[in-house]
């Protein structure tokens, strides 16, 4: 049984987003949250609380324990880009993007996979 968690406009890019993913990819639940909490990058947190909700999800909808699950899938894809402005010498601008992500993580049972 694979259980989603989606967590949305996520203010950072998904470039980010995917190097602190390939990190917890494949890991059990436990591991990747332990992991998580020691990794210094800013994209961690919002990773954690969706994997942490993708847990919550398997456990209470669908009756899986939560220290058998793996992550079976995880992956950023690019949301929408807010476009900025800032003033460059002699009356000019400079366009800046702040790119937004949608993280997808997805939990299967381990012993389903073996």
């Amino acid at each position: 049984m694979k259980v989603k968690a989606h967590t949305r406009f996520i203010r950072q890019s998904p470039y980010k987003v995917r190097r602190v993913l390939d990190l917890v990819r494949g890991l059990p639940v436990e591991e990747a949250d332990h992991l998580l909490r020691l990794t210094n990058r800013g994209a961690a947190a919002p990773i954690a609380k969706t994997l942490n909700s993708a847990v919550a999800n398997a456990e209470h909808n669908h009756a899986l324990d939560p220290e058998d699950l793996v992550i079976a899938e995880a992956f950023a894809d690019e949301g929408p880009t807010l476009k900025r402005w800032r003033p460059r010498a002699r009356g000019r601008a400079t366009r800046i993007n702040k790119r937004t992500s949608h993280i997808t993580i997805v939990v299967s049972d381990m012993r389903e996979d073996s």
